[in-house]
């Protein structure tokens, strides 16, 4: 391993990469037209590809380019027939001066990985912080003519005049998740995390890490954006490998909800937020939804000795919907995801709705093909620890999920605005009558009477006015209360929720007809 020093970055060669390269060559961790093979070393086409995959015209995250197989129909033929020694020793010299012939110059990963007792190498194109790129057309000619290139399908070919304005149009347009966060350190990210990562996606860059230094590490995983002077994290660093994204993104959070009797009622409880790395999120998440939510039941088949086994809600939708709704949303926007739990359905709620070029009625079809995508690499991070699947799959997956389960279709709902994304998921109708969300009846045995400094000590100020107009007038609505005290109907019911729980106030009787008590005296 070397590396090399060039307009202020730094290029190095023969490193592990982020990555499994057995499930990459099998195309299994990224999807088949981000992935060229090719048989030997011919620089022209290969550069072209990577020009074309440093543009990243459809923003999906660049590709790799293996260099040492055949291929047969898009699929490598095993086993592979490599390269040797001398030739990659003489490839890596010529790649260095050849990064430079790139407009601007650009300078792939590059990893020298041993397939069946053969070596190859793995040219990770990532999307450039500089595009337009441009390359010329034969790399190695005397007389060199330029153009630029992008992805096609599964082709790198040459612009058109149209494909050249969008190009250049997309100049400094990088998607959120590749921005570099100039206003925190390196220093922040935690390598506790990046070791779990790459331990989990079995990255040979695990092997090396210890030789390493932080810079090196980052830099390699295309984490880092800047000059060595001046190097700063990019955001999919801080979402994926820091342990309080939220301090980034606020409301970068997951709010669970349960309304047993509908969200018109008083009635409600919430869990604690989930919060943490997007892959955190994503499997507490689902973990509380599978321990607390899901149920199955045995369904007799009339006029057959044979029964049916059904889910409330079919896990592998709530797979896909979780995962996208985190994978997909607006880290800009200052709203959590939101999970509502009621008795008939679950809704999802997600702020910063989809990308304007996908219509609703794609959704309703189960084509959902996205022009643009907000967050390129974070889908790479979460497809490598099958969190997410392929490009387009979710609403096809999603679908699918509900219909082998015999439950209802899932309706989508944006606006036009796009300021927000619905997923309602109807429950399996066998359990329209049985299902009651569990809540925990504990009771914490508290003192007989709370002083007004007490309350507002453990409370708030808030929470104290709360308690005395509930103490004045029982049937007083939350709607009533929020007006009376100058606050949000959201931030009464918190404080509501936070009393109950704590054992110092409660509710009786029916939803409509029923009253609150307070289980404590106010010495005032």
């Amino acid at each position: 391993m070397f590396s090399c020093h060039s307009q202020k970055e730094y290029c190095w060669i023969d490193m592990a990469l982020p990555i499994n390269i057995q499930d990459l060559i099998i195309g299994r961790a990224v999807e088949s037209e981000r992935i060229e093979y090719k048989k030997g070393w011919n620089p022209g086409p290969i550069y072209r590809s990577i020009c074309a995959f440093a543009n990243d015209f459809d923003d999906i995250g660049g590709g790799y380019i293996i260099v040492g197989f055949e291929e047969e129909n898009g699929r490598p033929v095993l086993p592979p027939t490599g390269l040797n020694e001398a030739e990659l020793d003489g490839i890596q010299r010529d790649m260095v001066g050849m990064n430079n012939l790139i407009n601007p110059a650009y300078h792939p990963k590059i990893s020298v990985e041993e397939i069946q007792g053969k070596k190859i190498l793995v040219i990770w194109a990532f999307a450039g912080d500089n595009r337009p790129y441009e390359v010329p057309d034969e790399i190695k000619a005397k007389e060199k003519k330029y153009n630029h290139y992008i992805r096609y399908g599964s082709c790198s070919i040459k612009v058109n005049k149209n494909q050249k304005e969008e190009l250049i149009s997309l100049s400094g347009k990088t998607p959120f998740d590749d921005r570099p966060n100039t206003q925190v350190s390196f220093d922040e990210i935690s390598l506790s995390l990046v070791r779990d990562y790459l331990r989990k996606v079995e990255s040979k860059l695990l092997d090396t890490m210890a030789s390493l230094s932080k810079e090196q590490l980052l830099s390699q995983m295309q984490l880092l954006y800047g000059s060595p002077e001046r190097l700063h994290p990019r955001n999919v660093a801080l979402m994926m490998f820091t342990e309080k994204p939220e301090n980034y993104f606020p409301y970068s959070r997951v709010e669970i909800v349960h309304f047993p009797n509908g969200d018109a009622s008083d009635e409600f409880f919430e869990i604690p937020n989930i919060s943490g790395p997007v892959d955190q999120m994503i499997n507490q998440t689902l973990t509380y939804l599978k321990v607390n939510v899901l149920r199955q039941k045995t369904i007799k088949v009339k006029g057959s000795a044979e029964s049916v086994k059904a889910w409330n809600y079919p896990f592998q939708a709530l797979e896909e919907i979780v995962a996208n709704a985190l994978y997909h949303r607006d880290y800009q926007t200052r709203e959590p995801v939101e999970i509502r739990v009621y008795s008939d359905k679950l809704m999802i709620v997600n702020y910063g709705g989809p990308d304007r070029s996908i219509k609703l009625t794609e959704f309703k079809k189960g084509t959902v093909i996205p022009r643009r995508y907000r967050n390129r690499r974070l889908g790479d991070f979460l497809k490598e620890l099958d969190l997410t699947e392929g490009k387009a799959t979710g609403i096809p997956a999603i679908i699918r999920a509900m219909e082998e389960n015999g439950s209802p279709k899932v309706v989508f709902d944006t606006d036009e605005d796009r300021s927000f994304f619905h997923v309602t998921i109807p429950i399996h109708p066998e359990f329209m009558e049985s299902t009651k969300v569990r809540k925990s009846s504990t009771k914490v045995r508290k003192k007989s009477s709370l002083s007004s400094q007490e309350i507002r000590d453990r409370f708030g100020e808030n929470a104290l006015k709360i308690l005395l107009l509930l103490r004045e007038d029982g049937k007083i609505t939350a709607a009533e209360l929020a007006q009376k005290i100058d606050l949000s109907s959201r931030a009464v019911q918190k404080n509501i929720v936070k009393m109950r729980s704590d054992g110092i106030l409660d509710r009786e009787g029916p939803t409509k007809s029923g009253e609150w008590i307070v289980l404590v005296g106010i010495d005032e």
